[in-house]
């Protein structure tokens, strides 16, 4: 595209805002990021200063959520096409991934931002496009954008999910490393270990190699903020990732372990039930 596509990014978490703008700058050589904000109210400022053309909006945020900010923001004579960046699973998405509108998963993968950037710089060639046809052509009647429509539809059916009340389970965890914060995605978390007053995080890298950091939590108080379909509690100080489980291996006693990420966990005895059927 000739003309330069400018983007803010609105998301109250500071190393998700830092990740995401540097991938963009790898995957949009074109695209510049005029601003990034923490929470709704700095998004609608940035937004009516510098009228982007994209924003790639939490819709989780403290004093302005971001389903209502992309409600006013419709309102607009000419408004920014709106990309959601969202916790919700798989399975909520697909509640509304057939609308065709633009959103990124948390955690974000690269791969499908790329997608999403295609999406939203085919959609901004056709509104250029649209935008030349009736300047030359005033009899041209100008109509919302499918984008309009689709957005609305999308607000009405988010809308509808919260109010399924669907627990908020993490996505990331801020794990430390000495006195470094490091932001890990709970896909790549193998298992929790509960040590003293700490909770170890094992993580798996790109390179396979395991990681540990430590969090300032009980494991009794994390249990409570992760999903429990897909990491079990299977011992007073383990719990596991379940899809990143390698084997289950019974001893000569009889007692389950857990082969996860080169290590051997021990399964109690009231755990043991979570593996009937494997």
């Amino acid at each position: 595209m000739n003309q330069s596509t400018t983007a803010i990014i609105a998301d109250d978490e500071p190393l998700l805002r830092f990740h995401l703008e540097k991938m963009l700058s790898d995957l949009w050589l074109d695209l510049e990021i005029v601003a990034t904000c923490a929470n709704g109210k700095e998004a609608l400022e940035a937004i009516e200063l510098h009228q982007p053309d994209v924003v790639f909006l939490d819709i989780k945020m403290p004093e302005l959520d971001g389903m209502t900010l992309a409600t006013q923001l419709q309102k607009s004579a000419t408004p920014p096409l709106i990309t959601f960046i969202t916790a919700y699973d798989e399975f909520a998405i697909k509640a509304f991934e057939n609308n065709a509108i633009d959103y990124v998963l948390k955690p974000i993968s690269e791969t499908r931002l790329a997608v999403t950037c295609e999406k939203i710089q085919q959609r901004i060639v056709q509104q250029r496009l649209s935008k030349q046809r009736s300047s030359s052509d005033p009899l041209i009647e100008v109509q919302n954008s499918p984008h309009q429509t689709i957005l609305s539809d999308l607000l009405i059916q988010i809308q509808q999910l919260s109010a399924q009340k669907t627990p908020d389970y993490l996505t990331w965890i801020k794990a430390y490393q000495g006195e470094d914060l490091h932001l890990i995605s709970i896909y790549d978390v193998l298992y929790f270990k509960a040590e003293d007053k700490y909770v170890s995080v094992y993580a798996q890298q790109e390179n396979n190699k395991v990681t540990e950091y430590l969090i300032r939590c009980s494991l009794k108080e994390l249990q409570q903020k992760i999903n429990p379909d897909h990491f079990w509690h299977i011992h007073r100080s383990s719990i596991v990732n379940v899809a990143k489980i390698d084997k289950v291996k019974k001893d000569l006693l009889g007692h389950l372990h857990v082969h996860i990420g080169g290590v051997k966990l021990s399964v109690s005895r009231n755990a043991q039930s979570l593996f009937k059927g494997m």
